[in-house]
Order: C-alpha cells, then sequence, then structure tokens
C-alpha cells in the first residue's frame, strides 16, 4: 500500500476539512518525516496519536511503531480511519476526546504525538505532562510562536510562564519547522515540531514543595511584565514574607519575572511557601 494522501482522501470521501474543528490536513512528506523521526519508535515504544483524523499520519507511524492507538472524536474521520486502516494489525481506533483520554493508563510508556488544534493545544499539552511518569516522549505540532515560547530562554522576549512551565516537566526540543503550505487547508501561520522528554519517573525539574504553588508563582510573576518580581508577586503575597523569601534566595526583588530561570522560581516559591507558613 501506497503512503496515503490527505487531498486524495479528502476527493475519495467527498468531505471538507471543518474550520470549527481546527482541520489542518498535513500533505508535506518531509514534515511527516520529521514527526516519525521525533518520535524515536526504535525502542518498541507503542504510540497514542491525537487526533488521527484521516489517518495519513496513523500509517506512517504504523510502519514504525509496535502499536498505534488513533484517538479521533469527529465520526466522519473515524468512518474513514475505520474503512482505511482497520485491517491494520497494529492499528487500534478509538473513538475519544482528547481531552479526556486516561493516557497513564496506555501500557508500555507510549510516544504521544499528534498535531494539537490552536484552540485546545495548552490544555491537552498539560494534560500530558500530568501524565508524564507514564509516558516515553510527548511529539505535538503547534502553532510556530507557541513552539518558540515554550522553548525560550531566560531573559528572552519569548520567555514566559509557558516557558517555565513545560521546563519543569520536561525538555523540550524543537524538531522541525513547517511552513503554512504544508497543510491543506493552509492555516494562516506556520507550525513547528516539538518533542517533549519528561523527566525520570514523573520527577520535575528540581524538587520543589508544592508544584501547584510554584505553578502560581511563576503565573503570578508573568501576570504584568513590565513589573518588577516584588511589585507583580505583592497581588498575591503580603510584603513581609515575600521581602523575607527573596532576602533568603538572594534575589533581587528589582529583577523582572522574565529573567529568572525554572530553579530560581522553585527556590522562590519554596521559601514563600515556608514564609507564608511560619
Amino acid at each position: 500500500m501506497d503512503a496515503p494522501d490527505a487531498r486524495a482522501l479528502l476527493k475519495k470521501y467527498q468531505l471538507r476539512a471543518k474550520k470549527s474543528w481546527g482541520q489542518n490536513f498535513l500533505v508535506d512528506e518531509r514534515a511527516y518525516q520529521k514527526i516519525v523521526e521525533a518520535c524515536q519508535l526504535e525502542d518498541g515504544a507503542p504510540v497514542v496519536e491525537i487526533g488521527a483524523g484521516l489517518g495519513t499520519l496513523t500509517w506512517r507511524l504504523a510502519q514504525k511503531a509496535t502499536k498505534v492507538i488513533a484517538i479521533e472524536r469527529d465520526r466522519d474521520m473515524v468512518a474513514i480511519l475505520r474503512e482505511e486502516l482497520g485491517a491494520v494489525e497494529n492499528v487500534e481506533i478509538a473513538e475519544a476526546n482528547a481531552l479526556t483520554y486516561d493516557y497513564a493508563a496506555v501500557p508500555g510508556r507510549p510516544v504521544v504525538v499528534g498535531n494539537l488544534p490552536y484552540q485546545i493545544a495548552s490544555p491537552i499539552l498539560f494534560r500530558l505532562l500530568d501524565a508524564r511518569a507514564n509516558l516515553r516522549r510527548i511529539v505535538v505540532m503547534l502553532q510556530r510562536e507557541m513552539v518558540d515560547r515554550i522553548v525560550a530562554q531566560p531573559a528572552t522576549p519569548a520567555y514566559g510562564a509557558l516557558s517555565a512551565m513545560v521546563r519543569m516537566y520536561g525538555e523540550p526540543k524543537l524538531m522541525a519547522k513547517v511552513p503554512a503550505g504544508a497543510f491543506v487547508p493552509a492555516p494562516r501561520v506556520d507550525s513547528a515540531v516539538l518533542r517533549i522528554t519528561p523527566y525520570a519517573e514523573g520527577r520535575t525539574r528540581v524538587p520543589v514543595r508544592d508544584v501547584e504553588w510554584f505553578s502560581q508563582v511563576v503565573h503570578g510573576a508573568f501576570n504584568q511584565r513590565r513589573k518588577t518580581l516584588r511589585n507583580a508577586l505583592r497581588a498575591m503575597i503580603d510584603d513581609a514574607p515575600l521581602d523575607a523569601a527573596l532576602a533568603e534566595v538572594g534575589i533581587d526583588p528589582q529583577r523582572r519575572g522574565e529573567t529568572l530561570s525554572v530553579e530560581e522560581f522553585a527556590l522562590l516559591a519554596d521559601a514563600i511557601h515556608t514564609k507564608r507558613h511560619a
């Protein structure tokens, strides 16, 4: 069987991409190759594919993976998947919602891969990171601007809460840039392939007392980027514990949140946590 083509399948089944579902179908072979390569399936890992759509990536993954669980909630797409790939032994088609799917329950520590619609990319990504102890790798296609923010380093314009939070859970890496013309219909923006390798056994990059509190401190620091760290965090923390915590960890209160590394945020969050409960 030749590699399936999205344009041919749309024509065959007389379908169009649904704008309300954020559907854009990949048609560039080099992009497919980059995605499959990023998955590193040589270790025999099973794959969970989010938003399998027409099954074009599913088929290519199935050539390398021991098993592919293809998640799709659009019934038109599910029907095509069953027609085109239902007889492929190592493909399991799951009519399910990617936002509620239990990724941690899949045996074998799978690789999760998918082209994530922009409107639900962030909640799906953090759902995957919540399940990170049971996942080998996360390989996702996102809008290029979002990938740039995730991989950004401290003290750069793109660095923000998303950068710090993702880095707390895993190591992100830009794997490929994908132009808008690689899709039908072409979206208005370029995309990129991102791989996140979770830290072993679901650990965080650095230990913290309370991950939820760490998240609150990070988001608080970035809520008003122009403000100094002290002024930004005063909206959520009393002056006394905040000043004591900053002094204890040696962070200048006049710095801005965008200059802090994940490690510094962790130290500060723990120090504030201790001072608030003293």
